[in-house]
């Protein structure tokens, strides 16, 4: 404190000097981010060879169905009701080894594109690539965009002449077709194994009907158990109408003051009993359950049970065959003609420049990643020196 009792005035600050740890920092700076991309930049522009891009825009699409189909309310499955999973097989096989192999053996595509090796190793294909690194880098030079939604598919592919860019992506598209082809073909067989075997379970079905009902028929004695009833009703019917002509025929001989001993009238009283018995025997056999005149000895109620059951399993056997011999039928008109096709809505194209490599996006991406990592180090340093 001074004289006054106010505190000591410090010496003013001196000139900042340079210090190591300055010069350090500039260093630092010009190592991990300025030479790196100066480096990467003379590699772009002056040793990195110009590659070419071919576009070429598909879509699995299918064709309308007809009226036979909708009207069988989707029995049977045909070809093309998903256009969504065709779409997804369509992406994987564009990225997989097995097309891979197929434009290597048709296009050659180890010679194209490891020709600039020993030149640019960044971006060619070393010679001895086997067919997994040749998987790999395939995903380099081929760029793939798919819209789930709509099922477009969007294919990129980079060569070093616009020509070869072309033919690659060209080759692509043929495949894919192929592709699509087979599917057809695939879902075509089992459409038609299907039908065919459901057609012929319907005919085994029918059969089996019949020849039931055929049994029924011969064990039984009866054509038509319900006809029969109705033949027999017809009797109890006939029997009813002879009782009240001999119930009239007896009141008649009453009025005319016959005798308790005529003939004619014990005749008619005997009459009467035999029709009652008779008819009291017809409809005991309708519910009896061994009825003697039934044939087997069974009741009719049980034979027409059996035989209603036996009617509605061939009737729904016959629904089962005419609805399996229509969907065989359809399944052989969808066969003829091909329900998914490949729609090429961009062929393959021909570029005139080269817009490969993107030297200023990757020179740009390649020096903000190095100046945010050199960055924080800088940071990472200077709040440990403060701590210390």
């Amino acid at each position: 404190m001074n004289e006054t009792g106010g505190n000591a005035i410090r010496p003013p600050a001196g000139r900042a000097r340079v210090r190591w740890r300055h010069l350090g920092l500039v260093l630092s700076f010009l190592l991990l981010v300025l030479v790196p991309v100066t480096v990467l930049c003379i590699y772009l522009w002056a040793i990195a060879e110009d590659r070419y891009g071919s576009l070429t825009g598909f879509t699995v699409r299918q064709e309308e169905s007809g009226g036979a189909t909708e009207l069988l309310g989707g029995l049977i499955g045909l070809p093309g009701s998903n256009l969504s999973s065709d779409s997804n097989i369509l992406y994987e096989f564009i990225l997989s080894q097995t097309l891979v192999q197929e434009i290597e053996t048709r296009v050659g595509l180890r010679a194209h594109y490891s020709v600039y090796w020993s030149t640019d190793p960044a971006f060619a294909l070393w010679p001895e690539a086997s067919i997994e690194d040749l998987e790999w880098y395939w995903r380099r030079v081929v760029r793939i965009s798919y819209d789930q939604n709509s099922g477009l598919i969007e294919v990129r592919v980079l060569a070093y002449t616009p020509q070869k860019a072309r033919e690659i992506a060209a080759e692509i598209v043929r495949l894919s077709q192929d592709m699509i082809n087979e599917l057809n073909v695939q879902a075509r067989e089992d459409a038609m194994r299907y039908a065919q075997a459901d057609l012929t379970e319907a005919v085994i079905r029918l059969k089996a009907a019949r020849e039931a009902l055929t049994t029924f028929r011969t064990r039984t004695q009866i054509v038509d158990p319900e006809a029969d009833i109705q033949g027999r009703m017809g009797v109890i019917n006939n029997l009813q109408q002879q009782l009240a002509e001999a119930l009239i025929n007896l009141d008649i001989l009453g009025r005319n003051n016959t005798t308790t001993g005529d003939p004619r009238k014990v005749q008619a009283e005997l009459e009467i009993q035999v029709i009652r018995e008779r008819i009291a025997k017809e409809r005991e056999s309708f519910a009896s359950e061994t009825a003697s005149n039934a044939p087997g000895g069974e009741d009719y109620p049980r034979l027409i049970a059996e035989y209603e059951g036996l009617v509605v399993d061939r009737e729904f056997a016959e629904e089962s065959y005419r609805a399996a011999l229509t969907a065989l039928d359809i399944a052989r008109a969808q066969a003829s003609r091909q329900s998914r096709y490949l729609a090429t809505y961009i062929r393959p194209t021909l570029a005139e420049t080269s817009e490969f490599p993107q030297r200023f996006t990757i020179a740009g991406v390649v020096g903000l990643i190095l100046l945010l990592a050199w960055s924080v180090m800088a940071l990472v340093y200077y709040s440990i020196r403060d701590r210390s």
